[in-house]
């Protein structure tokens, strides 16, 4: 789901199971990130202008939703955006970063699946049945979109280090607004 070819992702995220969404949104990134690693260095400014468009097109696409699963499948695309911008400098980071997603996506999707949210009201309702598990929710999906202190900050703070030390400080300036959504 890397724009410009994201359009898929969201309908067809919502259109899944829990179980075969995790997989989508999480374990069919890591081959195309193996392939990348290998070809990056011809292509570095492709890989930024697909980086920025991605962390654009996912911010502005998670505005004003209210299917859950569209709204994971729009971080989706954003923290695919994030991976890209950083992959030619630091790889590790990349890796660092996709796990931290791994671990954020892979505990909302069981989240949703116990509590049987599927958009925002269903999820506001379902604070009767497991007030734990509901309190939950929104910080992981805080942590998700980046907010510090929680942990999905750290991965894109140390991105936006690693682009201001690469000189693109515009592009991190981006970015980080891009986040902001």
């Amino acid at each position: 789901g890397l724009a410009p070819l994201h359009t898929w992702m969201p309908e067809v995220l919502q259109g899944l199971d829990l179980t075969t969404g995790l997989i989508l949104s999480t374990w069919q990134k890591l081959a195309p990130f193996c392939l990348l690693l290998q070809v990056q260095p011809a292509n570095a400014t492709l890989l930024l202008v697909l980086g920025i468009t991605s962390t654009l097109v996912g911010g502005w696409g998670g505005l004003n939703q209210t299917q859950l699963r569209k709204i994971l499948a729009y971080s989706s695309i954003a923290h695919l955006g994030w991976m890209i911008l950083v992959l030619q400098f630091s790889p590790s980071l990349t890796f660092l970063t996709l796990l931290v997603y791994f671990i954020m996506t892979f505990s909302l999707f069981i989240s949703f699946k116990i509590s049987n949210a599927t958009n925002i009201n269903t999820l506001a309702t379902s604070w009767a049945k497991a007030p734990a598990l509901t309190s939950i929710i929104p910080l992981i999906l805080l942590s998700l979109g980046g907010l510090p202190p929680l942990t999905g900050f750290l991965p894109k703070w140390l991105i936006l280090q690693e682009l201001t030390k690469q000189d693109l400080a515009p592009l991190a300036t981006v970015a980080a607004l891009s986040a902001l959504l």
